[in-house]
């Protein structure tokens, strides 16, 4: 069997079908109460990234949540103090080289679990490669030319 052609539209558009279903089933699996997920991502690299506006609950037409789903862990951030993608990307890239950090040292995070202690020091080196990805496609501004200028003209 090939691989897809994901430079077909239609393939990367099942994709992004397929994204955003993997976003609903996560957020209903976690309890994250919230509106509407976006019907496509707010920014994305297929196949292997793709960032996810989500409505808030309690303030309708406005981004609650933020997710993140492809090729990598799903999660998903708040959008109270983060207002862009690009914001959200740098902010999970953050978040977890600091989880990251915790499962190296064989200490649980205070509030985010990961995997089960058995297999930290597995998942550490992974998790900090993500996150050191995720930092550099925040930081190139090639890659965010397009939904830049989008913003732009909003």
């Amino acid at each position: 069997m090939s691989n897809p052609n994901y430079d077909n539209p239609a393939v990367e558009e099942r994709w992004c079908y397929d994204r955003r279903a993997d976003v609903v089933d996560y957020l209903a699996r976690e309890g994250v109460v919230h509106g509407q997920v976006g019907e496509w991502p707010a920014w994305h690299i297929t196949p292997y990234i793709s960032i996810w506006a989500v409505e808030s609950h309690k303030n309708p037409e406005w981004v609650g949540w933020w997710v993140i789903c492809g090729d990598l862990p799903t999660d998903y951030i708040s959008a109270q103090s983060i207002k862009h993608p690009r914001e959200a990307m740098r902010g999970f890239a953050e978040r977890w080289q600091e989880v990251a950090s915790y499962m190296s040292q064989g200490k649980p995070h205070p509030t985010i679990k990961i995997g089960s202690p058995l297999v930290w020091s597995e998942l550490a080196p992974l998790l900090q490669t993500r996150a050191k990805l995720l930092l550099e496609y925040a930081n190139d501004n090639d890659i965010w030319v397009e939904i830049d200028s989008r913003d732009e003209s909003d």
